[in-house]
């Protein structure tokens, strides 16, 4: 039994890291689920309660900023991804992660596979359930802090998105430990 795993959110300056896990049946075929990147947000919201039916089992964890900046973003996302696998019933018995960096998790064998969200389904089942849970939460907090416009921008370095830090500062939400604002250039004179 294998599950496959990704994470969204990696680059964003704010918000966390989402990773989830998924193990769907051998026998499953369905040529719309793909990378989450590949897809509309509308795909991917009516491809997220069909992935959850007919998965045996999904789960999905956020690292929440003040982590992400203590452990820095690497480590968090793999922390994350650890925490899905944890809640699957049942335990996989071998793992397939987008990327190329892992650290074990139990004693459970692993392959880290680059671009894996556009070649295995588990995998691209795992990139749809971590974008669409970490969409909703910063379509949430959008609510509480409207002018970073997260509704839209989700929380990535967008020049809207850096306007606004510079124009409101930084909230509770943002990550300290990334460069929130690029270096301005200044002449002496």
């Amino acid at each position: 039994m294998e599950c496959g795993t990704d994470e969204a959110g990696r680059g964003c300056l704010a918000g966390p890291v989402t990773a989830a896990a998924v193990i769907l049946p051998n026998n499953l075929k369905n040529s719309l689920i793909n990378d989450s990147k590949a897809l509309t947000e509308h795909k991917r919201l009516n491809l997220k309660p069909i992935i959850e039916d007919q998965a045996t089992a999904f789960a999905f964890s956020h690292i929440w900023p003040e982590e992400i900046d203590t452990i820095n973003i690497l480590n968090a996302s793999i922390l994350a991804m650890h925490k899905a696998i944890e809640q699957l019933l049942p335990q996989p018995e071998f793992i397939i992660v987008d990327g190329n960096k892992f650290k074990p998790f139990k004693d459970i064998p692993f392959e880290t596979i680059i671009k894996g969200d556009g070649k295995y389904l588990s995998i691209a089942a795992a990139s749809i359930i971590a974008k669409t849970e970490r969409d909703a939460y910063m379509n949430k907090i959008h609510e509480e802090f409207p002018m970073y416009n997260w509704k839209k921008n989700k929380g990535y370095p967008t020049k809207e998105h850096r306007e606004a830090i510079k124009e409101y500062g930084i909230t509770k939400y943002h990550r300290k430990s990334f460069k929130l604002l690029p270096d301005q250039l200044k002449l002496k004179l």
